[in-house]
């Protein structure tokens, strides 16, 4: 009449259920997006991102020696210039926002942590897409490469780790690859967006980078209704000389993100965009959810999915509760 084999023993307690755990968090899997914004003089909120700042340059290194010292495992840095054109001339700059950044941390952190650096145009051109414009208005995928490019160096030479192919050019991973060889930067990694969809879950990020884009980009980001296509994107990326591959956004990709972890040999990332994080914050913010364990549970939820690494806003704080020896949900 009774049941010989009981599951609910190892849920009996939260030391138990603590040892049979199969996932894991852990500080160093997480990655923290930051936002360096060149007019400012004092740091800038996001009211759609409550928590999140855009930064100067003084208040990045604090925040990234803060984020360093709770044992996140990198920084992804993004731009925003006070000065915008049509090729992004500002990305390609030594004297550029982003490149100025990356030469800030790398003096603030040394070697202690890995530096990512965004590797498209989007923050600076005044059309706010991600590449160079025919007269007609499309995205010209080639002529784009040569942007990236020179950016590619130009971040490698600012002290840059890895470089985040972002754009969703064809053949951008192999550009990339071969500009950096070429110029002597072998070691530099690139950190392939290799299934980014045209997510509605970006919008508290256009607000973040000042976002001058018009339209969509629907004809370079994916189809969030097409999950083989991810397939073919991610392997040729690999073939092109990608080190590690993103796929995002996160949640609402999850099958995408475990068919990419179970189909490559590379590192796998996933990113949890700000959309997402903006959802949790409000949810919280009207005591509708709670806002550790949901935090907690979507960050477990992406790595069991299979990424290795997860790049989310909550990186210093959740690394930090880790780092104290916290369970934080």
């Amino acid at each position: 009449m009774y049941p010989t084999v009981r599951p609910r023993r190892l849920r009996r307690t939260a030391p138990i259920r603590r040892l049979v755990r199969e996932t894991r968090l852990h500080p160093a899997d997480l990655v923290l997006p930051v936002f360096l914004k060149q007019s400012l003089t004092e740091p800038a909120p996001l009211t759609s991102m409550p928590g999140v700042l855009q930064h100067t340059r003084d208040s990045l290194r604090r925040a990234a020696a803060e984020a360093v010292a709770a044992g996140v495992g990198g920084l992804m840095v993004f731009g925003v210039p006070s000065v915008r054109d049509a090729v992004g001339s500002q990305a390609t700059d030594p004297a550029g926002i982003l490149n100025l950044a990356m030469a800030d941390l790398r003096a603030e952190v040394g070697p202690d942590t890995v530096l990512m650096a965004d590797l498209c145009l989007d923050e600076f051109t005044d059309h706010g897409h991600c590449g160079v414009l025919t007269a007609d208005g499309a995205v010209d995928n080639d002529a784009t490469l040569l942007r990236y490019r020179e950016m590619a160096v130009a971040l490698a030479e600012a002290g840059s780790d890895m470089v985040g192919t972002s754009g969703m050019m064809d053949g951008q991973v192999g550009a990339v690859r071969d500009a950096l060889d070429t110029t002597g930067h072998t070691d530099t990694a690139v950190f392939a967006y290799g299934a980014k969809y045209a997510s509605a879950f970006y919008g508290p990020f256009r607000e973040a980078v000042d976002s001058a884009l018009q339209g969509d980009r629907r004809t370079y980001q994916q189809d969030p209704a097409n999950r083989r296509e991810a397939a073919r994107e991610v392997a040729l990326d690999v073939a092109e000389g990608a080190d590690l591959i993103m796929v995002k956004p996160a949640m609402a990709y999850l099958d995408v993100l475990s068919d990419v972890a179970a189909a490559t040999t590379v590192p796998v990332a996933a990113y949890q965009v700000s959309g997402e994080y903006a959802m949790i914050e409000a949810a919280a913010a009207n005591g509708w959810i709670d806002r550790n364990r949901a935090i907690a549970e979507t960050l477990t939820g992406i790595r069991r999915a299979g990424a290795q690494i997860v790049l989310t806003y909550w990186a210093a704080e959740v690394a930090a509760e880790l780092s104290a020896g916290r369970d934080f949900s």
